[in-house]
């Protein structure tokens, strides 16, 4: 059995789904692309077939025991089914704690039925089908089993009076009503999904609202498995819910239009369980806008906000080095059923070659023509914009606060003069290693000597730095040397009249968000890679 759903998408086409029986689909989207909406429209689509959770809203219970008589159970069943068929069950419930007492009365029920089956097979004498019927586990057995394995240390069980009670660690019982949120809707999801019918279409929302991801994770995975004869649907914010389920598909929705108060179609793509992609690149992917720009660094570093600033719409992810940033880019390029996807990169520019750069481009990844992400933080033309917003506020004049932070840039690099030209030499002289390395030919039994002249490279470097020194070239040493390891950065900011650093770089920031004039010269850095972006 297979249950097809029919997106209707922004560019008046359509994407067409099938989840089978015993398949899960996770619709993964930030607040506002239409998630609710997609879910109503699909419980809609099978409602005499499907079982809406609603997982993400408050749910409390009256009471631990049944309060419902069979025809009132029925009734109130009828009530729900039709209000989730209305146009407001998307943001609105009138049944939550109805919700929450049927699920208990199914519990309840499906234990009471399972014994009636057991005890008939009995009276009938056919005593084999009684012991085929005892090894399955009731609904109460599985749900303790599910709690146990998704590290929550409560125990539920039945009293004669057909009260539902729970224990810790073997404790005093207690009413379940008393549980927490998080227990309380980690029962509540287990007892609905183990209690419907066979061949149900179960659609669980944003089940992670109240369940930390230690607990929610275990217990999806472990519910799929047990009711391998349904189908699944889960609406979700958390993206490592579809990377914890690898045979499940994953609906990307990045954002939908109203007709009025009605959504009527969706920006959305499909990654399918059977389009082999690199876990980490998954990750990436899950989550992100259709333009993803993979930069080096990590999440704390200055080069995400700066750039998530410069190129909007883009979804910035930081990888540890420009290989890892290579790899993402050509993995993503390079595998024909992400073709929705546009990533680019950034790297470094650590004094490339220019053929290097070229090479680079061409597989859109662009190198910044500054040596670092602080070479643009610290850029003189940056330091100006700043120090001109500065005298705004304090009494001082703008050629006064760049003087003195030119001084303390030439007082720190000269002081650090030798290390720095090593360091800038560096990947020069790896470079040059790596053209005159020997190649296959050049593999014989006699000795191969690579030569390479340090103190020429030395020397020469030096003399050019000692050049920018005198001269006062501030924009040269930002921008070709890595004064990030020196104190040039803090001696900057204290010269412009700031805490520290820290507070400069935030100050950049800002600027940027207010400023076109700063915003298109930092753009400006990255040769074209801003209009390629756009353009892509």
């Amino acid at each position: 059995m297979s249950y097809n759903l029919n997106i209707p998408k922004l560019n008046n086409k359509s994407l067409d789904i099938s989840v089978n029986i015993g398949e899960c689909l996770f619709i993964l989207g930030a607040n506002g692309t239409g998630k609710s909406s997609l879910m109503h429209k699909f419980y809609c689509g099978y409602r005499d077939n499907s079982h809406r959770i609603t997982a993400h809203r408050q749910t409390w219970l009256p009471s631990n025991s049944l309060t419902l008589s069979p025809n009132e159970k029925k009734n109130t069943e009828t009530n729900i089914h039709n209000s989730d068929s209305n146009p407001q069950a998307r943001w609105k419930d009138d049944y939550s704690a109805s919700r929450a007492n049927i699920a208990i009365y199914d519990l309840i029920n499906s234990e009471n039925k399972r014994a009636r089956k057991i005890a008939n097979a009995v009276d009938s004498k056919d005593i084999s089908l009684a012991e085929r019927l005892s090894q399955n586990d009731s609904p109460i057995i599985m749900i303790n089993e599910l709690l146990r394995l998704s590290n929550i240390n409560i125990e539920i069980s039945i009293k004669d009076n057909e009260e539902i009670v729970a224990s810790k660690l073997g404790g005093k019982p207690f009413s379940i009503a008393e549980l927490s949120d998080g227990e309380r809707n980690a029962l509540l999801i287990a007892s609905s999904v183990l209690t419907v019918p066979e061949g149900t279409l179960l659609l669980i929302d944003e089940p992670e609202r109240h369940l930390h991801r230690s607990i929610i994770s275990p217990l999806l995975t472990l519910l799929f498995e047990k009711r391998n004869d349904c189908a699944f649907i889960i609406s979700t914010h958390d993206v490592m819910l579809p990377l914890d389920n690898e045979t499940s598909s994953t609906l990307l929705i990045r954002d939908c239009t109203y007709n009025e108060s009605s959504v009527v179609s969706w920006d959305a793509d499909i990654l399918l369980p059977e389009d082999e992609i690199d876990e980490l690149l998954k990750k990436d992917i899950l989550g992100s806008r259709r333009k993803l720009l993979f930069i080096e660094g990590n999440e704390s570093s200055l080069d995400k906000p700066l750039y998530s600033l410069i190129f909007p719409n883009v979804s910035v992810i930081p990888k540890s080095s420009c290989r890892d940033v290579d790899h993402a880019v050509s993995g993503i390029r390079n595998a024909e059923k992400l073709h929705w996807l546009h990533p680019f990169g950034i790297i470094d520019n650590d004094r490339r070659e220019q053929n290097d750069i070229e090479k680079l481009k061409n597989k859109k990844i662009y190198s910044v023509s500054v040596y670092s992400v602080e070479s643009i933080y610290y850029h003189p033309k940056i330091q100006k914009f700043i120090a001109e917003r500065q005298v705004a506020v304090i009494e001082d004049n703008v050629a006064d606060l760049i003087d003195e932070a030119n001084k303390s840039i030439i007082s720190t690099i000269t002081e650090h003069k030798e290390r720095m030209a090593k360091r800038a030499i560096e990947k020069l002289i790896q470079h040059e290693f790596d053209e005159h390395r020997p190649k296959q030919s050049d593999i014989t039994n006699q000795i191969f000597n690579v030569s390479i002249d340090i103190p020429y490279h030395l020397n020469n470097e030096l003399g050019i730095l000692q050049g920018y020194i005198d001269t006062n070239d501030i924009e040269s040493i930002i921008s070709k040397y890595p004064i990030r390891e020196t104190q040039a950065l803090n001696k900057i900011a204290s010269s412009l009249k700031f805490i520290n650093k820290k507070s400069y770089e935030s100050a950049v920031r800002k600027l940027l968000m207010e400023n076109n004039d700063a915003l298109l010269f930092i753009r400006g850095l990255f040769d074209t890679l801003y209009n390629d972006i756009t353009v892509d």
